[in-house]
């Protein structure tokens, strides 16, 4: 029963883990949407961020209220789950930092493709502007020559 209840409470944690990231990747989402509809998106990114605190909070008192391990460390059970807890935080926090460093590498990738994309834009804009440039140029000219034809024709 304590190893069963052990893989649901890691279960559980894992579910609420993908749903935080999944949240935070939405509301990068919704930061993208056009500010005309983006209002409908944040109010409903706010619901989803309340509701998902109260999940949090509800499994958080459960974990407490039922915990064995609390319940043998307060009855003063032996120096083993201390030690147990010890490793079980480390390759926590060892997880939570791999995730990290996964989701900004990540991160990093997409701004990577973006500044690309960027670079790709402005290269074409310049193209077009020397094109605009160069038109501008052989029109101008031409309307010299114009004026000087003219010109002569007035004089005449």
């Amino acid at each position: 029963v304590s190893d069963e209840k052990k893989q649901m409470v890691a279960n559980v944690e894992k579910q609420l883990e993908e749903a935080r990231e999944l949240l935070e990747q939405m509301e990068l989402e919704v930061r993208e949407i056009p500010p005309q509809s983006r209002g409908m998106y944040t109010s409903r990114m706010r619901s989803y961020k309340q509701e998902m605190g109260k999940l949090e909070a509800d499994f958080k008192r459960s974990r407490i209220a039922y915990s064995d391990e609390v319940r043998n460390e307060l009855l003063g059970d032996d120096g083993n789950s201390s030690e147990n807890q010890i490793k079980h935080i480390e390759t926590s926090c060892k997880k939570l930092s791999s995730r990290r460093l996964e989701a900004g590498y990540q991160i990093a990738v997409e701004t990577e493709q973006i500044g690309q994309e960027m670079l790709e834009n402005l290269s074409h804009d310049r193209e077009k502007i020397q094109r605009a440039r160069e038109r501008l140029r052989e029109t101008d000219a031409n309307l010299g020559k114009s004026s000087r034809i003219l010109t002569g024709m007035l004089r005449r």
